[in-house]
């Protein structure tokens, strides 16, 4: 410690991204010239397995010659619609599927299968599992994200996701506290508000994180959320004092790493500054800062804080402190020497991760008929999909649920818009008025009410028709009594293989959705 200097110091507090499949050379001069010590990957980083693992072993050796530790590479590995892994590694469910199999040890293996994916590819740190409870149906950014809407149900598949990961090999960070659910505002977008009481967070939003350090958790997100009930000062939680020092470290006792969610989003960036946003951050207690895109933005927080701490702003005693809670875990975690997995463990690992898609699906409502291959009496429709928030993964290409379905199932498909307005609803009803079988891909109808009024018309006009909820189950809700309601949670090659076996008969649903509203 008392070899570093202090702009070494602060590299140990950010964690950086970069635009590329590849490091670029301003990312490069980050690491000579600012000292940064770790690195976020995102999707736009990813291309298959074998880049992944030459770039994380590259980003290895670059930052350890300039900073003499091993980096933290960590990534949004959630499983579902947030992951970051590629297509010939193995991703899992999200979380809300996974609580919807009713079975907690699946959520255990899905950490561990994540954990030993990343390993293998060179990556130590995981921005997961989320402990949020979704219990606000509004919620434009968390959603199937949760495990649900109750505090038991998120406590008991986290915490099993949280020691598959430790189990696994990663560091693993729970998010986003004190609590991200009750919201109808995305903090990538602005600046959310819960005007919650403590007493009421601790009946409800603060259980998961509680159960979690109290089984020993090591790494913690805070949100870019208001709470003024707590906070009095018109700052988020990332940046109170009062939320990271005194509630989470004094009274929930908290002795593990504390990180920021990334200080570009719009909740910070809009109305504070990324730069002022890490000095506020650090103050708070925060030990990691996520600036996650901007070279420019690495560079302004590195300098704000050297001159908050050479103006006696920021204790350089909180700059130590942070940088020794960094330094242990790198310690722990830091070099990753396991090698690619064989092809054999892979596969088992693929397998299990189906199988777990599989267990997922819940029949909500109506009477769910198979449909008889290879006949002209059935039709998909549905939009292609579209990236629903920030958090969520970029879209592959190619991927259509309503084509993926008919090709297996050996029926015509017809594509809409994201939301169909009237003229296109009468359109499609006139092609379709002589099928009698309709299958239909929503994908967050709640927010695109044409899929919904598209769907109550099909119902209306006499077709059956089976309702497939690609995204959030809400949608199944606003449908017409008996239309048959399918929930996969997530618009995924996965997800869709598995409907398809169940839409051809294969297999009977054995989800329950883990929702008590």
């Amino acid at each position: 410690m008392r070899q570093l200097t202090l702009r070494e110091k602060i590299g140990q507090l950010i964690v950086a991204g970069f635009p590329g499949l590849d490091v670029d050379e301003e990312t490069r001069r980050l690491f000579a010239d600012y000292k940064i010590g770790n690195v976020i990957l995102f999707a736009h980083n990813v291309q298959n397995r074998e880049q992944l693992k030459s770039l994380c072993a590259g980003l290895q050796r670059s930052i350890a010659a300039h900073t003499g530790h091993p980096a933290l590479i960590s990534i949004d590995q959630e499983g579902g619609r947030v992951t970051r892994l590629p297509q010939d590694a193995v991703n899992v469910p999200g979380a809300m599927a996974i609580a919807s199999t009713g079975r907690p040890e699946n959520a255990y293996a899905a950490g561990r299968i994540t954990a030993r994916e990343m390993r293998a590819l060179g990556i130590n740190f995981n921005l997961a599992p989320v402990l949020d409870i979704n219990n606000n149906k509004q919620n434009p950014v968390i959603n199937v994200r949760s495990y649900g809407d109750t505090a038991e149900v998120v406590t008991e598949y986290g915490l099993q996701m949280l020691r598959g990961l430790k189990d696994g090999g990663v560091l693993a960070a729970i998010k986003h506290f004190p609590g991200h659910g009750d919201t109808a505002v995305d903090s990538h977008l602005g600046l959310p508000s819960i005007d919650k009481p403590l007493e009421s967070l601790e009946e409800l939003e603060l259980k998961p994180f509680r159960a979690a350090i109290d089984s020993g958790a090591e790494c913690l997100t805070s949100a870019h959320i208001l709470f003024p009930a707590i906070e009095k000062n018109q700052v988020p939680a990332t940046m109170s004092k009062a939320i990271i020092t005194g509630l989470l470290k004094h009274k929930m006792g908290y002795e593990g790493l504390v990180i920021s969610d990334c200080l570009e989003m719009d909740a910070i960036q809009k109305y504070y500054g990324t730069a002022e946003g890490a000095v506020g951050a650090l103050k708070a207690g925060v030990h990691l800062l996520f600036i996650s895109h901007s070279a420019r933005l690495v560079k302004d927080a590195v300098h704000q804080i050297e001159q908050a701490v050479e103006a006696g702003e920021l204790p350089i005693a909180v700059i130590d402190e942070a940088v020794e809670k960094v330094l242990f875990y790198k310690a722990k975690y830091g070099l990753v020497e396991d090698g690619d997995m064989t092809e054999a463990r892979r596969e088992a690992n693929r397998r299990a991760a189906e199988a777990i898609s599989l267990e997922s699906i819940c029949h909500v409502s109506g009477k769910l008929v198979p449909v008889q291959k290879d006949v002209s009496d059935t039709i998909v429709i549905g939009s292609l999909p579209y990236r629903p928030d920030q958090a969520s993964s970029r879209i592959g290409a190619g991927l259509s649920f309503p084509a993926e379905a008919a090709a297996a199932l050996g029926t015509a498909y017809l594509l809409t818009d994201i939301n169909p307005d009237e003229t296109e609803q009468r359109r499609i009803a006139d092609e379709v008025q002589n099928v009698p079988n309709i299958i239909i891909g929503l994908y967050n109808g709640c927010d695109h009410q044409g899929q919904i009024e598209l769907a109550n018309r099909l119902a209306r006009a006499g077709h059956q028709v089976t309702a497939v909820a690609l995204g959030k189950p809400y949608d199944l809700e606003l449908l017409e009594e008996g239309v048959c309601g399918l929930a996969a949670f997530e618009y995924t090659r996965m997800s869709i293989r598995s409907v398809i076996r169940i839409l051809a008969g294969e297999t009977p649903p054995t989800g329950q959705l883990s929702l008590r509203s």
